[in-house]
C-alpha cells in the first residue's frame, strides 16, 4: 500500500464513495495508473491479480466523465462514453457493481450486458442511456448488431484481462468492436502477462501508451504460502480434508480441469459432509451468481472451480486455494492461486500432484523460474477416497480432462514426460470394497531399463522430475 486516496485529484463526491468503501491507501496499480489516466494517456498496465486493477481505471475515467454530468432524464444526453470489455459473466457483473458504488454519488450511469441471461432487460437499461457500459464481447456484438447501442460517442475504453480474452478467442470480436468506435480515444489494457500476443494487440490499437508494471510477468504474490504434494490420483479427496483440518481452514477455493471432474469432485466433499458448491461453464448464469454470493456470505465454504473463475473473482479473505488439477497452462497457476493473499493477506496455496503431471510441472518450473520441491504428503484420514458403490470414475481425474471449460483443450494432457509408466491404481481397477484393502501400494519409482516405453531420439524434453517424487513406505496403513 502507498499513496493516500486524497493525493490524488478526484472530485468529492468519488472521494465519499472511496471512503464509504473502506479505502484508505492506494495498491501499487492504483498509485501509478490514476494519475496517468487523469491525463488522458493510454496505458498499458501488468499487475497480479487482487491489486486492485479495477479502481485504478474506473476512477480516473469517473473523474473525467464528470463533466458530462446530466441530471436529465433524456436518453440521448446519457450516451455511452465509457466501455469496459470482460472475457467472463462473473467479471463482467463484479466490475461492474464496483462502477456503481464508485460512481453513487454522481449522476453518471452504468449498465452490464453478458451472456447468458435475456437480453431483454438488458435492452430496457440500455435504451434509458449509461454514459459506463461494462460488457463481455459476445453478448456486446448481439447488442450492437440488434441496434440497441451506438458508441459513436465512446471516449474511453478498457481492455480489462486481455490476455484471458485471446486466450479463449475473443480477438475477432474484439477487432470488430474497436472498429466501431471513434479512432480518437483513450484506450487501457490491463493484463496480467505482456505475452507477444499481448503486445501485438496494444500495438495496433494503443497510441503511445504509458507502460505500467507493479510486478514481474507471471509473478505469484509474495503473500501466498505454496506446498506442492505428491499423492496418488485416488488420494485427492483425502489430502484436500486432510489439510482443511490441519491447517484449520474454513474457507476455500479448489480448481480442478474439467467441467465434469468439477462436477463430481463438489458431489463427493458435500457427501463427505463439507459445505460445497460447484461453480463451471455448464451452471447456468443464475447457478453461477447464487454459488458466488453462498461462498461470499459464508453459506458455501468451499468453491469447486475450473478456470472459468480462475481471474479476477475479488472475494476477500479467502485464506486458501487447492489445485485438485495441476493446470494445463502454467500461467493458469498464478492466476488460481490469487484469489488467496489479495490485497496484501496471507494465504495459502496447495496443489496435488501426481506422476502423471511431470510434464506440467515442468512448465509451471519454467514459468516461475525456480524449482519446485514436491513433498509427499502421508494420509492419515480413515475415510475412503472413494465411497462403496461408485464406479471406475474417480473425482475430478482425467476421464474428462481433454474438456477444457468449453474454451479450449489440451492435446497433450494425458503424455506423462518420457520414462514414466503410470502404476497400477486398483480404485480404478474395480470399486472399493469396504474393508478391503489394495492389492499393492502405488510404485513411484520408475521400472526397469527393459520395461520402459522407447522414445524418440528427436524428443528433447527427456526430464522425469525424479526429485518430484519421494517414494511413500509401502505399508498397509498407506494402502488404506
Amino acid at each position: 500500500m502507498t499513496t493516500l486516496y486524497q493525493s490524488v485529484a478526484l472530485a468529492d463526491p468519488l472521494q465519499r464513495a472511496v471512503a464509504d468503501m473502506g479505502y484508505e491507501t492506494m495498491t501499487p496499480i492504483q498509485a501509478q495508473a490514476i494519475p496517468v489516466v487523469l491525463t488522458g494517456k493510454d496505458v498499458m498496465g501488468a499487475a497480479q491479480t487482487g491489486t486492485g486493477k479495477t479502481a485504478a481505471f474506473a476512477l480516473p475515467l469517473l473523474q473525467r466523465m464528470l463533466a458530462h454530468e446530466n441530471t436529465s432524464a433524456s436518453p440521448a444526453r446519457h450516451p455511452v462514453r465509457a466501455l469496459v470489455l470482460l472475457p467472463t459473466r462473473e467479471l463482467a457483473d463484479q466490475v461492474a457493481e464496483q462502477v456503481k458504488l464508485y460512481a453513487k454519488y454522481t449522476q453518471l450511469r452504468s449498465t452490464v450486458v453478458f451472456g447468458g441471461m435475456d437480453m431483454k432487460p438488458q435492452t430496457a437499461e440500455l435504451k434509458k442511456g449509461v454514459e459506463v457500459l461494462v460488457a463481455t464481447p459476445g453478448r456486446l456484438l448481439d447488442h450492437i448488431e440488434a441496434r440497441n447501442v451506438v458508441l459513436n460517442h465512446v471516449e474511453y475504453v478498457v481492455l480489462d484481462e486481455a490476455d484471458r480474452m485471446l486466450d479463449i478467442g475473443f480477438l475477432p470480436d474484439l477487432q470488430r468492436i474497436l472498429s466501431y468506435l471513434p479512432r480518437e480515444r483513450t484506450t487501457l489494457l490491463f493484463s496480467a502477462t505482456f505475452s507477444p500476443e499481448i503486445k501485438r494487440l496494444a500495438a495496433s490499437y494503443l497510441h503511445d501508451p504509458v507502460t505500467i508494471e507493479v510486478a514481474r510477468p507471471n509473478a505469484t504474490a509474495s503473500t501466498v504460502e505454496q506446498c506442492f504434494y505428491g499423492v496418488g490420483e485416488e488420494g485427492k479427496r483425502a489430502a484436500i480434508r486432510q489439510v482443511l483440518r490441519e491447517r484449520q481452514l474454513t474457507q476455500a477455493f479448489i480448481f480442478v480441469n474439467s467441467k465434469l471432474g468439477c462436477a463430481r469432485l463438489a458431489r463427493s466433499l458435500a457427501r463427505d459432509g463439507l459445505k460445497t458448491a460447484a461453480l463451471h461453464g455448464d451452471k447456468s448464469q443464475d447457478e453461477r451468481l447464487k454459488a458466488l454470493e453462498a461462498f461470499k456470505s459464508g453459506e458455501v465454504d468451499l468453491l469447486v472451480c475450473t478456470d472459468v473463475a480462475a481471474r479476477g473473482l475479488d472475494i476477500k479473505d479467502v485464506p486458501a486455494v487447492f489445485n485438485h488439477d495441476v493446470p494445463f497452462n502454467a500461467e493458469d497457476y498464478v492466476h488460481r492461486i490469487g484469489r488467496t493473499g489479495r490485497a496484501g493477506a496471507s494465504g495459502l496455496a496447495v496443489t496435488l500432484v501426481t506422476e502423471r503431471d511431470a510434464r506440467l510441472m515442468g512448465e509451471l518450473e519454467k514459468l516461475l523460474k525456480k524449482k519446485v520441491e514436491v513433498q509427499p504428503l502421508q494420509l492419515r484420514d480413515e475415510r475412503s477416497p472413494l465411497r462403496h458403490g461408485d464406479s471406475r470414475h474417480r473425482e475430478g481425474t482425467h476421464g474428462a480432462r481433454g474438456e477444457r471449460d468449453g474454451m479450449r483443450s489440451s492435446r497433450n494432457h494425458r503424455h506423462a514426460a518420457p520414462g514414466f509408466v503410470p502404476s497400477r491404481d486398483p480404485f480404478f481397477d474395480r470399486p472399493y470394497e469396504p474393508g478391503s484393502a489394495p492389492e499393492a501400494a502405488p510404485s513411484w519409482e520408475q521400472p526397469p531399463a527393459a520395461a520402459r516405453p522407447r522414445v524418440s531420439s528427436n524428443i528433447k524434453q527427456r526430464r522425469v522430475l525424479p526429485a518430484l517424487f519421494k517414494a511413500p513406505q509401502a505399508s498397509e496403513e498407506n494402502a488404506a
